[in-house]
């Protein structure tokens, strides 16, 4: 079987961020995240990552990033286009959103044969997060079922202090399975309190230890197909009710193996925190809290030394 590949997300627009985020400075000799990331993956066992990039970010990404990683791993990129949709369909006059996470995993379906984890390129997971994802998929293979997994995180510790968020929240078995997902697109701290909204104006509380999704997942390669399959059914949906702001999640697409009952998704806990810029304001913290695990030594100050 092929090695597991890290696949990461890095084509968004970063609209709340208002910037090119996954190519800002944080740590001490401008890293950005992805380089935490991918130290991390690397030091798990992995030895191949793709970037799934707007084409015209390649020249910005291989300066940034990419020319120094492949001195370290085998690098490609996929590139997730707006008009990248199946025969008989077009992109809607005036849409300039991307399609969303589903559709980003399959930029990489011409270039992923194994199994393969997923990442957001502006997240850091932890380094424990890479190691179970890394063991889980040489371990596993699918069989009567597609045999995914998810690293799951507390709600409470993935929140921003300046804005609302989007989380997959999940409904974990006594077993450690994932039982069901839905993917809130707005939640805030709102008194004291964890909410959400789906029209702005009604909220419901979230219960303290919620276990969110944050797009660090763990897939064989039979998913993929399953991924493809399922986009002209999300088109048809979009296209008649949100032409220019309809995403296709991935947590979605999981969600709907899970109730069909073709999918299990072992949910791995782990003991790190995750860190995020959602906002621009959230990237001092996050830059304080890499650099001080540079300096006290979870991470080398120069990460990648020949």
């Amino acid at each position: 079987m092929d090695k597991p590949v890290l696949a990461i997300m890095a084509a968004g627009l970063g609209s709340r961020y208002k910037g090119l985020k996954q190519v800002d400075p944080v740590g001490l000799n401008g890293e950005i995240i992805m380089d935490f990331s991918i130290y991390d993956a690397m030091q798990a066992g992995f030895e191949k990552v793709i970037f799934i990039i707007k084409e015209e970010m390649e020249t910005t990404f291989k300066q940034s990033i990419g020319n120094r990683i492949s001195r370290f791993m085998e690098v490609e990129y996929a590139f997730q286009r707006l008009d990248d949709l199946p025969e008989g369909y077009a992109v809607p006059e005036g849409r300039i959103k991307p399609w969303g996470t589903g559709h980003a995993v399959l930029a990489c379906r011409n270039i992923i044969k194994g199994p393969f984890a997923v990442i957001n390129a502006d997240d850091y997971y932890g380094r424990k997060a890479y190691q179970l994802i890394y063991d889980f998929l040489v371990g596993i293979q699918d069989d009567e079922k597609y045999r995914c997994a998810m690293v799951g995180y507390k709600l409470e510790n993935t929140m921003t202090e300046y804005g609302h968020v989007a989380r997959g929240i999940c409904q974990v078995s006594e077993d450690g399975y994932l039982h069901d997902i839905k993917e809130r697109t707005r939640i805030e701290k709102r008194n004291g309190k964890l909410q959400y909204t789906e029209d702005g104006e009604n909220w419901v509380d979230i219960p303290a230890g919620a276990i969110v999704s944050m797009n660090f997942w763990g897939f064989t390669p039979g998913f993929m197909t399953e991924l493809q399959n399922k986009f002209p059914l999300f088109l048809d949906r979009a296209l008649a009710e949100a032409p220019l702001k309809g995403e296709y999640f991935l947590p979605n697409v999981v969600g709907s193996l899970l109730k069909e009952e073709k999918a299990t998704v072992k949910v791995l806990h782990t003991p790190d925190k995750w860190y995020g810029v959602t906002y621009r304001e959230d990237k001092p913290s996050v830059a304080a809290a890499l650099q001080h695990m540079q300096r006290s030594g979870i991470y080398p100050e120069e990460l990648w030394q020949e």
